[in-house]
């Protein structure tokens, strides 16, 4: 599908061509041609980072009148961050669309520039509630004529308080209007808006309620709470090139760690409550030229930040609403992009990381928080590549003094030089590292037993059959030997067997752990499925694994059934397996 195939016009389709879109996203796919067709109201649920604006910006541009008076196109949105993205995005979208004029009305700037905007004739007013409000009782602002109401972000505008003010607003527009909801989530007060000021929306889903963006990988460290602000340090290092934002949960944390940041030499500064209007935009400003590689903010700062080049979201603390976490997530990775999500938590935190998991559908992986190694090795790399990637000209400043440079290292060698410039440039990095405790608390799943099969080869392997089969720990290691006959010449290596009622734990020789798997995962024995495959540690509690035990239900003891006495044809392959007789025992079924 194509910006063409969805109806979109020639101007329209020369701007945003300049604009470097390719192809529309979901949410754009499904949403223009309805606002096209100036059909139903629209209901669309869409995480941050989907391409709404573009959903609902470029159909009502196209549709906008140049001709006629007063304003065509109410759009709401929580913060002032947001509402002059929209805005500047509406502007990039009209550049060919003579006559179609937009103006941003929002609060913390001059109110009487805003109404000028608003004499001049706006055809499209994008406005944060309660400016909106504060003009149309200045007799300012009419909506008594507008064709489109967009309440952009409107779960986040329920958030911060502007229930009352959205009811207020939605009051005084006409009923033949067309309303496009788009929110993240639907809590029920944007239910009831859906159901009181909508007639019969079409609701568009993208994705699954909860889920977080594809194009995320999410990772957390676990250490002690004394020393999350250390391992947040080592997390950046190990970066040299971050661009992200880091979460934290009150203004006093944001500042308290911004202000230790930058004391600490990183280019950071703070985004919270306590801020001017001025101070917050020049803030910004700095992060969105990439003056600042870090921005520390709470989430209600944060609200309407709107960068698409984020590479990293770190979450200082782990937020206590599931939906929150996602929201934060969902700031890296965007158009097409590839992020990471990071969350520092506490041992008693884990189950909180399963929590999100579940809902959100998405697999956290634990990472060790770097060592100095690791950290100087990384820096060293990312320098040197900067280096080798760094022209040079004639006509730079410096050319007039490099050949006097090059005369007073004429008697070194080239790695001496190296060496010498490496050892400058890192030498206050690797002194203050040396001797750097290991941060990382211990795996909450690996025992004394588990580390000692790791530092021996072993690996440990999961098989659905236990104790409800009568199953003996010469069972398995019989079984195992049986699949791997003719595939390896000597025994396989078998360790220590953990038989659990419904499934057991078996540690092999680490180097025939795969060949293990692939011989004898999914292969039938008396009728039964087998399932094998590598431990996952977090499922040594036995709850994964009890969802996975049964393909079928078992009805009787395996052990009257001949599990000991299994012996396949080394010579079978795992097509013939599946139709030969498994023994002559009485019995036994074919397969």
């Amino acid at each position: 599908m194509t910006f063409e195939e969805l109806g979109l016009d020639q101007d329209i389709l020369q701007a945003i061509g300049e604009l470097n879109f390719v192809e529309p996203t979901p949410v754009q796919e499904k949403s223009i041609p309805e606002i096209l067709g100036g059909g139903r109201d629209i209901v669309s649920l869409a995480q941050t980072g989907t391409g709404k604006t573009g959903a609902f910006g470029l159909p009502i541009v196209q549709l906008t009148d140049p001709n006629a008076k007063g304003v065509q196109a109410m759009i709401l949105s929580p913060t002032r961050e947001l509402c002059l993205q929209i805005a500047k995005d509406l502007t990039a979208f009209a550049k060919y669309k003579q006559g179609v004029n937009i103006a941003a009305v929002y609060g913390g700037a001059d109110i009487r520039r805003q109404i000028k905007l608003l004499r001049s004739g706006a055809s499209i007013v994008v406005g944060t509630p309660g400016r909106v409000i504060d003009l149309i009782e200045r007799e300012e602002l009419e909506l008594g004529s507008i064709r489109w109401l967009v309440l952009d972000e409107a779960d986040e505008m329920l958030d911060m308080g502007f229930k009352d003010d959205l009811q207020t607003i939605l009051d005084t527009t006409p009923e033949e209007r067309q309303t496009l909801l788009f929110s993240a989530t639907m809590p029920p007060f944007i239910a009831r808006v859906a159901g009181h000021y909508m007639h019969d929306p079409l609701e568009i889903r993208i994705g699954k309620t909860n889920q977080g963006a594809d194009t995320v990988e999410h990772h957390y460290y676990m250490v002690r709470p004394s020393d999350r602000y250390a391992a947040l340090k080592r997390i950046v290092d190990v970066v040299p090139d971050i661009y992200g934002i880091i979460f934290c949960r009150t203004r006093e944390e944001t500042k308290d760690v911004a202000e230790r940041l930058i004391a600490d030499g990183y280019n950071a500064d703070a985004l919270h409550g306590d801020l001017s209007q001025a101070q917050r935009d020049m803030v910004m400003q700095r992060f969105k030229i990439r003056h600042l590689q870090l921005l520390v903010a709470t989430d209600v700062a944060a609200r309407g930040i709107d960068v698409k080049e984020l590479t990293h979201v770190i979450n200082y603390n782990l937020p206590d609403d599931t939906e929150v976490y996602i929201h934060r997530s969902g700031r890296t990775g965007r158009a097409g992009r590839k992020g990471t999500s990071i969350v520092i938590i506490g041992k008693k935190e884990i189950s909180r990381i399963r929590q999100i998991e579940k809902i959100s559908g998405k697999t956290f992986v634990r990472c060790m928080v770097p060592s100095a190694e690791e950290i100087c090795q990384r820096k060293i790399a990312f320098f040197v590549d900067g280096i080798a990637g760094q022209a040079t000209n004639e006509e730079s400043p410096v050319a007039k003094f490099i050949p006097e440079a090059v005369e007073k290292l004429a008697a070194f060698e080239k790695e001496d030089i190296i060496a010498k410039f490496i050892c400058a440039e890192f030498a206050a990095v690797s002194k203050y590292y040396q001797g750097a405790d290991d941060l990382n608390l211990p795996d909450e799943k690996k025992d004394k037993e588990t580390r000692a099969r790791e530092d021996e080869g072993m690996a440990r392997l999961f098989i659905n059959i236990g104790k409800i089969d009568s199953i003996r720990p010469g069972d398995i290691i019989k079984l195992i030997n049986s699949f791997m006959r003719g595939v390896v010449e000597e025994k396989i290596n078998i360790g220590h067997i953990d038989i659990m009622r419904n499934f057991s734990f078996v540690d092999i020789d680490g180097r025939y752990a795969d060949m293990v798997v692939e011989n004898m995962n999914k292969q039938m024995v008396d009728g039964y499925r087998l399932i094998v495959e590598l431990a996952d540690p977090k499922s040594y509690d036995g709850e994964e694994c009890r969802e996975r035990r049964r393909p079928q239900e078992r009805k009787s003891s395996r052990r009257d059934n001949g599990w000991n006495d299994y012996n396949p044809s080394p010579r079978s392959n795992r097509a013939d397996r599946r139709h030969r007789d498994r023994g002559t025992k009485s019995g036994r079924k074919k397969i």
